[in-house]
């Protein structure tokens, strides 16, 4: 079973009068995964989707949702899917593809059945976003031993942190789609500071690895108008083009960050000193 629910795009004036409820119900993603099921948010910041599928004891098939208006999920769309738990299964038009704990796929357009699996007992958690595509690109796994890595941060300001570029145009080929991963060295908190904002991208945050009993407050907002949400394990959150995005936890944990837009370069960012927000 494939869900879907719909999030429309906000002016930042507007996100100026939002309470804490009406923060959460407009940018929040609680609950991505359901038992044998396939959870997805489609949103209006550049048509991006977010979700997670989570089979325990049968297959889940990707199914079109109402709001693609199309005979299958990729018609007109391309998927990154990585995977957060244990090993599972990822079929695509009868192609199998196993998928290890932070191992990655990319699922070009124009492939009309996709489907996912545990294997051997275990559980997978797969993390799905997906973007409008103009071609078709191949199919293709990334593990962590073929991503990009860069290492950031500093102890000294408690954001020390290996980035894991995984479905990235430096990777392999993609239409707008870029997902990543971001590991907290342990005893450091702060993810993506110094801040920034990028006109040209949206993006969607998915935290994990977060202790029991742990929480992590995530920041967004204008630079001079910031607002916090505090947020679960395997939680997500849509961060507008207009937003900055980054989060603080109580212990150490790692997200995965998807973004799509005009263009693709990772480095296109607005930086915001930190002594500068408001």
């Amino acid at each position: 079973m494939t869900n879907s629910d719909f999030r429309y795009a906000h002016h930042p004036e507007d996100a100026k009068r939002y309470t804490t409820q009406d923060l959460r119900d407009h940018f929040l993603l609680p609950e991505l995964f359901k038992k044998n099921e396939i959870n997805l948010t489609y949103t209006m910041y550049d048509r991006y989707i977010a979700g997670g599928a989570f089979p325990v004891d049968q297959k889940v098939m990707l199914e079109p949702i109402d709001e693609l208006k199309a005979d299958f999920f990729l018609e007109r769309r391309e998927l990154g899917i990585i995977n957060v738990g244990g090993s599972g299964k990822v079929t695509v038009d009868g192609k199998e593809y196993e998928l290890g704990h932070k191992e990655a796929l990319y699922v070009g357009r124009g492939n009309k059945e996709v489907s996912f699996e545990a294997v051997d007992g275990e559980q997978p958690y797969f993390y799905l976003n997906s973007a409008p595509a103009h071609k078709a690109y191949p199919t293709k796994k990334v593990t962590k031993n073929e991503a990009e890595i860069v290492h950031l941060g500093d102890d000294k300001y408690s954001n020390k942190r290996t980035i894991n570029k995984l479905l990235v145009n430096s990777v392999i080929d993609t239409c707008q789609l870029q997902m990543g991963m971001t590991e907290l060295a342990e005893g450091n908190i702060w993810n993506t500071m110094p801040p920034h904002t990028h006109s040209r991208r949206m993006e969607v945050y998915f935290y994990f690895d977060l202790e029991e009993g742990q929480t992590i407050s995530h920041f967004m907002g204008q630079p001079h108008e910031t607002r916090h949400i505090f947020m679960k394990n395997h939680q997500a959150i849509i961060s507008p083009e207009w937003s900055i995005h980054a989060g603080a936890g109580t212990s150490s944990y790692t997200f995965i960050w998807g973004m799509a837009g005009e263009n693709l370069d990772y480095s296109d960012m607005d930086k915001v000193a930190v002594n500068e927000l408001k």
